[in-house]
């Protein structure tokens, strides 16, 4: 067994980079995101193997897709996005600092 707090920030105060933790991996791979401020490097996008579907838990964010389509993100909102599809992080607030959690996996309905 394995507990934690999704709202426990304490580990990233005063990091530079961003905090990806696995949760829990297999079929599906869980994990949790702390960025304060990060965004994605210029011009680069993410192209991943799995589709993914993204909850934003605290803070506020925004994710612009290769096509144009920009998402403005606030706590609860969330996203599925299939794999492959190229995306990039623009902006993530720092107070509060975004919380994510993301999975991983094959989905259906996509």
């Amino acid at each position: 067994m394995k507990k934690g707090n999704l709202f426990d920030v304490q580990k990233s105060e005063g990091q530079t980079t961003e905090i990806f933790e696995i949760l829990a991996d297999g079929s599906a791979k869980i994990e949790r995101i702390i960025s304060q401020g990060q965004i994605s490097p210029e011009n680069e996008w993410y192209d991943q193997e799995m589709d993914e579907w993204v909850v934003l838990l605290q803070g506020k964010s925004t994710i612009l897709f290769k096509e144009n389509i920009e998402f403005q993100l606030i706590a609860g909102d969330y996203l599925l996005i299939p794999a492959h599809q190229k995306h990039r992080v623009t902006y993530t607030s720092t107070s509060p600092s975004c919380i994510w959690l993301a999975i991983h996996g094959k989905f259906s309905g996509i």
